[in-house]
């Protein structure tokens, strides 16, 4: 009887073990940059530094118009794979300035600016 009591002991406690060790594995979101999902361009609030939470999300490919847009916003470039990013002033993606390097970002004044496009 002894020998069962220890051997059920015995496997009671390498079960609690394994289940220690083993932990649960949970499904993590993609990495976001300062509220930006990863793979988008974002478009923060004038003003807004340091760079909380976008108003505008971008993820296609392409020329994407803007309106009302007025002084200094951070845009950050949250694609990978070296997907880059301009802002144009030309709307569709027209008269466009500097490649904004992906994961990177630039604090700019959007008054002139009339669309941002996305590249691959």
């Amino acid at each position: 009887m002894r020998k069962m009591f220890r051997g059920a002991a015995a496997l009671a406690t390498s079960v609690v073990a394994v289940l220690a060790l083993s932990g649960t594995v949970e499904a993590k979101p993609a990495d976001a940059w300062a509220g930006c999902p990863d793979g988008a361009v974002c478009i923060y609030p004038q003003n807004q530094n340091p760079a909380v939470k976008p108003t505008h999300v971008f993820y296609a490919y392409g020329a994407h118009n803007l309106s009302n847009q007025f002084g200094n916003h951070w845009v950050l470039n949250n694609q990978y794979g070296g997907a880059t990013a301009n802002l144009c002033k030309g709307s569709g993606g027209r008269d466009c300035g500097s490649n904004i390097a992906a994961k990177t970002g630039v604090y700019a004044d959007l008054t002139p600016i009339n669309s941002v496009r996305l590249n691959p």
